[in-house]
């Protein structure tokens, strides 16, 4: 009888362990975009802090890109969800007054953020905060890195000097133009407002431990120039906060000195149109985020890979558009702030079909 029950209570231990466990991996999940998946909020020390972000079981209707369709389309039917939003790219980057913001040229800068899959004919343009990562690790299996994505570490997909992913700019002329004329390319996008959220959260507020540079010379930088109080000590300790990120952001002339003393990291905010010149070079599909659980395995099939890589799984809900976050980080910046970022960004909404936040504006 003793020792049925000191069985019964080593088969108690047991599960106390598996259930602490199972909290502390789901505690410490992450998701693709810098985000902890459970609806955790991330802040620093002293941080200016907001109300909690709404539970995602009473958000509000989300506004989705026109081409979302009402029902799961099948493999078939998503062409032309493709084509609908080529023919919307299109007429964009003819519209007169969007140009400045549509239209950038092909500088060695978008050349360095495409990647190059020789062996399958695939270009893609890397536009960070949009699930990236999963992506290079496709073309990493393609170009014979690792037989599996699960199999790629997560510290090689972006050690550029590592993972064997050749950039365009890396190229003769002649061979980047052969390849942007007959290569099969594409990138992805996201509502241009719940990226900014996510690169704010990703590099200023959950892990700067790991890009030092962000908390300790991109973000002084802005907070001394763009926060009113930035005099007071007790306030730059805290750390960037969302309004000085927008701030900086919607200033079309007072950022440039700054950008070009932040080199390259600024790619994690910069806009679509001017990391992938989307009206100057002609993609074969722009996914969504929103809609990536199709996107993903249509994109597979139309590069033809579809036979030799799988797209890594996609965590539950992830992809949905969350207007109730948007509406908690923006509900301490003012119309006029908001407005400015919105002139800044109001091209990559035309260009990929999502409507206006006219919701933060009202």
């Amino acid at each position: 009888m003793r020792h049925h029950w000191l069985l019964l209570g080593a088969c108690g231990w047991v599960l106390l362990i598996l259930m602490f466990v199972s909290k502390f991996i789901s505690y410490r999940a992450v998701d693709d975009y810098g985000e902890r998946l459970a609806g955790q909020s991330w802040t620093l020390p002293g941080a200016k802090l907001n109300p909690p972000i709404p539970d995602s079981s009473q958000e509000k209707a989300a506004p989705q890109p026109s081409d979302q369709p009402s029902e799961a389309p099948t493999l078939t039917d998503w062409q032309a969800v493709t084509d609908r939003r080529n023919e919307l790219l299109s007429s964009m980057c003819k519209n007169s007054s969007l140009r400045n913001l549509t239209h950038v040229s092909i500088s060695k800068f978008v050349l360095d953020r495409i990647f190059v899959c020789d062996k399958q004919k695939i270009l893609f343009c890397q536009t960070p905060k949009v699930g990236n990562t999963q992506w290079k690790k496709v073309l990493i299996v393609l170009n014979g890195g690792y037989s599996d994505v699960n199999e790629i570490p997560e510290n090689l997909v972006h050690d550029h000097e590592k993972n064997g992913l050749p950039r365009l700019s890396s190229l003769k002329p002649q061979e980047i133009t052969h390849r942007l004329n007959t290569y099969f390319k594409f990138f992805i996008v996201r509502d241009p407002f719940e990226r900014l959220i996510s690169a704010f959260k990703d590099k200023f507020v959950k892990n700067p431990r790991f890009e030092p540079w962000y908390k300790h010379d991109i973000a002084p930088a802005i907070i001394r120039k763009y926060r009113k109080s930035h005099r007071d000590s007790s306030l730059s300790a805290s750390g960037l906060h969302f309004d000085d990120f927008v701030r900086y952001l919607g200033d079309v002339e007072g950022r440039r000195r700054l950008d070009r003393q932040f080199g390259e990291h600024i790619i994690h905010w910069v806009t679509y149109a001017e990391l992938c010149a989307p009206c100057e070079i002609h993609y074969s599909v722009v996914g969504h985020h929103e809609t990536l659980e199709q996107d993903a395995p249509y994109i597979l099939k139309a590069a033809g890979i579809d036979k030799l890589v799988s797209y890594p799984s996609i965590p539950p809900g992830i992809t949905h558009y969350n207007q109730s976050k948007v509406e908690h980080y923006f509900s301490t910046i003012g119309k006029r702030d908001i407005r400015r970022l919105f002139a800044r960004y109001q091209g990559d909404f035309h260009l990929f079909g999502y409507p206006s936040p006219d919701f933060l504006l009202d």
